[in-house]
């Protein structure tokens, strides 16, 4: 059995903040990470912070980065515009500080790294990688047709969105994710995003799942050839665990719980041996 633990925040010396919280000199007024602040945190990566402190607190054999907000567009390798959709205007630069940093130390002391949803898009990032600001936008300029294949879509503000599902395919039996689920075909994932991984071209990593939406290829999983088990997921395993746990109305619309469950079997297995 594993045990999960909360890690606490990782913060940068070089950095102001206020009461634990990226100071608002270091955020634009749309509210993501300023240039600057950006331009330190990739410079100097891990190098100025606390993470071995928090590690080393924590006693981890593994890390596990979780979904969750849009990462600030000013942290990809070279900085690009935010998405100027004000709707899905959703950022947490304190957050994105933290897990930036301990990303590359991860990455740099080769300790597992499993990623989920916004976890697979900062691997892609502090690895190099570029990211769609937003799929529907994406698809429009290139004169695609997307239905909200990868997140359901909001009929008002009242209403519940729930995890869209779709089908992957894995690329290559030489992967960690064919190792973890056996199959070229990994059915009903839970996706929840408006973002995603555009390329990993140049970079460490490699693509080794994807599903097809209209004809294109979105990027559903990523790892770094040159370490031991760096990956990440764009789609959300727990999500299908809560869900069959639970046994909520519509959960046999997803992957059920002994093909969920089998990522983070094989993730504690791995650092157990």
């Amino acid at each position: 059995m594993g045990e999960p633990v909360l890690l606490n925040q990782v913060t940068d010396q070089d950095l102001q903040y206020e009461d634990g919280i990226i100071a608002k000199e270091g955020m634009t007024e749309n509210d993501y990470l300023s240039d600057t602040y950006a331009d330190i945190v990739k410079e100097n990566t891990y190098n100025h912070s606390n993470v071995e402190e928090v590690l080393e607190d924590a006693d981890v054999d593994a890390v596990i980065f979780t979904g969750g907000e849009d990462i600030s567009p000013t942290l990809t390798a070279v900085s690009t515009d935010w998405h100027h959709i004000e709707e899905e205007k959703d950022y947490n630069v304190t957050r994105d500080v933290s897990d930036y940093l301990l990303m590359s130390y991860c990455i740099d002391q080769d300790i597992p790294v499993m990623g989920f949803c916004r976890g697979m898009q900062m691997l892609a990032v502090v690895s190099g990688g570029t990211i769609i600001q937003d799929i529907p936008t994406f698809y429009n300029k290139q004169g695609l047709t997307y239905n909200d294949e990868h997140r359901n879509k909001k009929e008002s503000v009242e209403t519940y969105r729930d995890y869209a599902a779709h089908d992957i395919e894995i690329d290559s039996k030489d992967t960690i994710i064919y190792d973890i689920f056996k199959s070229n075909t990994v059915k009903n994932v839970p996706s929840w995003h408006h973002q995603a991984v555009l390329s990993v071209e140049g970079t460490s990593l490699k693509v080794t799942a994807t599903t097809k939406t209209d004809g294109y290829n979105i990027i559903e999983a990523i790892e770094r050839e040159d370490k031991s088990f760096i990956m990440g997921f764009q789609f959300h395993p727990e999500a299908a665990i809560v869900k069959n746990i639970e046994n909520v109305e519509n959960a046999d619309e997803y992957m059920d719980y002994d093909t969920a469950i089998l990522d983070f079997k094989y993730l504690i297995n791995y650092v157990k041996c």
